[in-house]
């Protein structure tokens, strides 16, 4: 679930702030605002009856909704699925025109040297062969390319000049953001995956997705409020002392009120979104069907998994929903992390935790991107970058378990300068075997070895069904051999991925469906590191602890492998060289401690 954690709270104007319920049920003023540090902006609120009252028109009892996360797929027929078809095919057929407009002039150019290939190949046939191929092109490409250059011409307004096209991409990302607003929270999130697909997507697209993090218009906090009660079984009195009137944050699957239990403690209540469940297994039926169609037509699926992605997605955004498996992914999270002082995750009040109502811990903290916030208080950006690095190779390496959605809104710096880590709606979980293919990818990556990094795209199932690897190898090595020339700290995680991601359009390659959130994480990690240090290196921070954590990996198992690859027992030799190395590291690791 994206930005809807508790984020920093300041005291602002002592006379002004928004209203809160007391445990008498009497509404009284508080000194609460959320405010960015050095604002004064308070959060205009209006007061809210919260005695205990009927769910209003229209809100579903969470009882009366479905309450398994496997079965909350609705069915896709009728008028309303048709309708519902229509809407999504109208934006998201707008979005693919819109894309194929932009890259027309590419693929006109490609398509007028394979016509002029094929004349020169029918001249020597004779005249009536010659005459045939020329009156194909004559119809079919040139009058095909009149059209759609007109087609063009009024969709983009008849705009050329300096900066046109850039101005154009700008409006279509501003007009698809918008739309999936109004489509509703299944396609906010989808917006939300898509902001990390650079591969997909231009980058004036992308700026706009990323803004659906934060930027949901919220829903009544009466509803909010029943559905608290509904889901605790008793009035919001009974159950918390003190409530905030207004949310503090608000995204697509639900908003955060703050507040405090009767046994003082102060906690974030995040809430779901009334007949949320419905509304998401619906669309994703009306998606399957829609993905189903679009396979019938290789041209369209070749460069991407879209069933497989659709799959992971459904499975990812049940468990979003689910704010009770949420509460056991956070703890599950903090115990992988009980012996790291320097990260925090909230704690979860299960006494006030359901599927769709969860309670925890209230963190206060800066974002991790305000740098001068975080200068002001004396903390390194620097350091939390190496520490959110540190902890992301241990979720990936060590724990098989991560965070996949660690955009700013999910991370806050405290004081001490510890990372406190928000919403595990959606999390990762990553095979043993796929642990040692990617410790493969990192030894050769470090090792510079770009025949290795060849095979491993191939191993880790980038290449589409039926190819011939070494009909791509040499393709593969002349993309890393850039890269391998580099510095580590030369090396750009997003530029890296960016290339990749023209040699997969260009070339049978499709990104696997279970990377799609392990790279999402990598990639925001790496904007992050660079949004707060121009000199970030992703590669270049991650080296040293990838070979700690590396070294010291639980289970003979795991053991076995990165022995097998320090020392060179896989290739049926002893590395002498690799050896040293390793008795290095594992010096250095003693002398720290």
């Amino acid at each position: 679930m994206a930005a809807i954690e508790p984020k920093e709270v300041t005291q602002s104007n002592p006379s002004n702030g928004a209203p809160r319920i007391g445990g008498d049920g009497l509404q009284r003023k508080t000194q609460l605002a959320l405010v960015k540090p050095g604002a004064d902006r308070s959060v205009a609120a209006t007061a809210v009856d919260v005695r205990p009252r009927a769910l209003p028109p229209g809100a579903t009892n969470a009882a009366q909704e479905t309450p398994a996360a496997e079965s909350f797929e609705s069915e896709a027929a009728g008028w309303r699925a048709w309708w519902r078809t229509a809407q999504i095919v109208r934006v998201l057929g707008a979005m693919s025109l819109y894309l194929f407009l932009n890259d027309y002039d590419i693929r006109a150019d490609f398509n007028r040297r394979a016509a002029e290939r094929k004349l020169e190949e029918a001249r020597p046939r004779g005249r009536y062969d010659y005459f045939k191929a020329w009156a194909r092109d004559l119809v079919l490409r040139r009058a095909l390319d009149r059209v759609i250059r007109l087609v063009r011409f009024f969709v983009f307004r008849g705009e050329e000049g300096s900066g046109a096209k850039e101005r154009q991409l700008e409006r279509q990302g501003v007009w698809l953001k918008d739309n999936l607003i109004s489509l509703g929270p299944t396609f906010i999130k989808i917006g939300q995956a898509l902001g990390t697909r650079a591969d997909l997507l231009p980058l004036a697209y992308i700026k706009e997705l990323v803004k659906l993090q934060d930027q949901v218009p919220p829903f009544p906090t009466a509803e909010a409020f029943a559905r608290v009660e509904a889901e605790l079984g008793r009035s919001i009195t009974e159950a918390y002392s003190e409530i905030d009137a207004e949310p503090v944050a608000s995204a697509s699957l639900g908003q955060v009120y703050r507040a405090r239990l009767h046994t003082g403690e102060e906690v974030a209540v995040k809430v779901q979104r009334p007949n949320l469940r419905e509304k998401v297994g619906f669309d994703i039926a009306v998606l399957g069907r829609i993905t189903r169609f679009l396979t019938r037509f290789p041209s369209v699926s070749e460069n991407a998994d879209w069933e497989g992605m659709l799959r992971e997605f459904r499975e990812t955004i049940s468990e979003e929903m689910d704010y009770a498996r949420e509460g056991k992914n956070a703890d599950r999270f903090r115990q992988n992390f009980r012996e790291w002082r320097a990260v925090r995750v909230p704690t979860i009040y299960w006494t006030h935790t359901r599927a769709r109502v969860i309670t925890m811990e209230f963190i206060r903290g800066t974002k991790v991107t305000d740098v001068v916030a975080l200068r002001a208080r004396r903390i390194s950006p620097v350091k939390v970058n190496r520490l959110l690095v540190r902890a992301y190779l241990k979720q990936l390496l060590e724990d098989g378990f991560f965070h996949a959605d660690p955009h700013p809104g999910n991370l806050l710096v405290m004081d001490t300068g510890h990372l406190a880590f928000f919403d595990f709606g959606m999390t990762g979980r990553i095979t043993p075997g796929l642990q040692s293919k990617m410790i493969d990818a990192f030894f050769h990556v470090v090792g510079r070895d770009v025949e290795g990094l060849a095979q491993d795209l191939i191993n880790l199932n980038f290449l589409k069904p039926g190819v011939d690897p070494e009909r791509i190898r040499p393709v593969v090595e002349g993309l890393f051999s850039h890269y391998i020339n580099l510095k580590l700290g030369e090396i750009n995680f997003k530029e890296l991925t960016y290339d990749l991601a023209e040699v997969m359009y260009d070339y049978p390659f499709r990104l696997p469906a279970n990377f799609t959130y392990i790279i999402r994480a990598l990639m925001t990690l790496e904007g992050i590191g660079i949004a707060t240090d121009p000199g970030f290196s992703f590669f270049d921070t991650a080296k040293p602890y990838a070979k700690e954590f590396m070294l010291r990996r639980e289970g003979k198992h795991f053991r076995r492998i990165l022995l097998d690859k320090l020392t060179g027992r896989d290739e049926g030799r002893v590395n002498w060289g690799k050896m040293w190395k390793l008795a290095k590291m594992a010096a250095k690791m003693y002398m720290e401690k």
